[in-house]
């Protein structure tokens, strides 16, 4: 009878068990927290992915923005959720200048507080100049910076973000001069910079592409190796007489260290098919990104590289957060 009862409560214990692992994830709506405002290219990634992966998630994906601080209040908010799989970083470049540029404040370390997922999409950086400045090229512009030396004003997504950096190793290499004017994300600077209250920005292409098709916004240079087939007329750094100036962003999904392997394979899979959709592909043009797909390994890798080159030229640059 003893023996009976013992082999009844063994296999209820057991089915519990198994039921309790095969609890298929998502198990509820999972967050995805952007550290910049809306409307920006982070934003807008976020929002294409959570789109795409609701259905076959089975689950919502709920984007929630969280900006401040160079998105290190939604890198913490993140970093200290419980691992998973439920709650997820919108994360971008800017990610692996956090450490540089904050130095021991930060309550998370960039590379492992996280596992990285994969990258969704990338854009270029282009310079931009408003209705305020009246210059057609990068030669002009450089003319009229050291004319004038911390006359213009430079807007940027945030103190620390990947175009105030940029624009630093732009100022060092044309030897010119501007005030920088962070905001709390693209659409706000971009906002700004259209009114003429800032004179110029180094920009992702999808932050301002629609604005530079339009003419609100002109367009002298981007900082890739070869011309953007989004920008074709647009000539590089390179062409316009600034050699080694060369900056791209990228947008992707990050986890908290300790997600379970099934949730990562998951969000992997996703990642994976979203940047492969047609579909996808075109809403990501229309926002002048292109698609990512760097995973794994391959990214948790680009990340460690990126952390240590942005401490060396922060270093290099004098660049702090005070």
């Amino acid at each position: 009878m003893h023996r009976l009862w013992h082999l009844r409560l063994l296999a209820c214990f057991f089915a519990t068990s198994a039921s309790a692992q095969t609890v298929p994830y998502p198990s509820q709506p999972i967050k995805l927290v952007v550290g910049f405002a809306a409307g920006g290219p982070s934003d807008l990634v976020a929002r294409a992915f959570a789109d795409h992966a609701a259905k076959p998630l089975g689950q919502p994906l709920i984007v929630e923005n969280k900006p401040g601080a160079n998105a290190v209040l939604a890198t913490e908010a993140v970093a200290a959720s419980r691992p998973d799989g439920q709650t997820l970083l919108a994360a971008a470049t800017n990610h692996t200048m956090i450490p540089a540029l904050y130095g021991a404040r930060i309550k998370f370390d960039a590379a492992k507080s996280f596992v990285p997922v994969c990258t969704l999409a990338s854009s270029a950086t282009v310079l931009v100049v408003g209705p305020s400045l009246p210059v057609k090229t990068v030669a002009e512009f450089i003319e009229r910076a050291k004319a004038k030396p911390d006359a213009m004003t430079y807007a940027t997504p945030g103190q620390g973000s990947s175009p105030h950096l940029a624009t630093e190793q732009f100022r060092k290499l044309a030897g010119v001069g501007m005030v920088h004017v962070p905001y709390k994300g693209a659409a706000p600077a971009v906002s700004d910079l259209l009114g003429g209250q800032v004179d110029l920005s180094f920009a992702t292409v999808g932050s301002v592409l629609p604005h530079i098709k339009s003419g609100k916004l002109k367009a002298l240079a981007v900082a890739s190796r070869q011309r953007s087939a989004l920008l074709p007329e647009v000539p590089t750094f390179e062409e316009a007489g600034v050699k080694g100036f060369v900056v791209d962003t990228w947008y992707g999904l990050l986890a908290p260290a300790g997600t379970p392997a099934d949730a990562l394979r998951a969000l992997t899979r996703e990642a994976s098919e979203f940047v492969r959709s047609t579909a996808m592909r075109e809403r990501l043009a229309g926002a002048g990104l292109e698609p990512g797909g760097l995973c794994g390994e391959s990214f948790a890798a680009q990340i460690s590289r990126e952390i240590d080159a942005n401490t060396r030229i922060a270093r290099e640059l004098n660049l702090k957060v005070e």
